[in-house]
């Protein structure tokens, strides 16, 4: 996974070079180098091999964290409004039984006249 941004990743190939590959275009390719001999391919076939195991999990790292902050948020956002519907409905029945307890106390003060 390549880390696009936070919302968004992308999967993406690497290409990888093999060893006998490189060794086949070591003579062709790669002759502007005065001493490249098989341990130097094999060192950097190695090298390249580590870099690119590496990278991807750094960028699959980056894409997971990315996608659990913006999954964190959208909780912590429905909880916030879920919160506010709670203490809405806490307060309307809270004000409905104020008011039903004045409406009994007034009847009764009514009814003692």
């Amino acid at each position: 996974n390549w880390f696009k941004s936070v919302v968004s990743y992308r999967t993406q190939t690497k290409p990888l070079v093999s060893f006998d590959s490189l060794n086949a275009a070591s003579g062709e390719v790669l002759s502007s180098y005065d001493d490249l001999d098989s341990d130097v391919i094999k060192n950097y076939s190695e090298f390249s091999l580590a870099s690119l195991l590496y990278y991807g999990m750094k960028e699959g790292a980056c894409s997971e964290q990315s996608s659990r902050m913006t999954a964190m948020d959208s909780a912590s956002k429905n909880a916030g409004e879920m919160i506010d519907k709670l203490t809405l409905t806490y307060n309307r029945t809270r004000q409905a039984v104020i008011t039903k307890e004045l409406i009994e106390i007034i009847s009764g003060a009514a009814a003692l006249d």
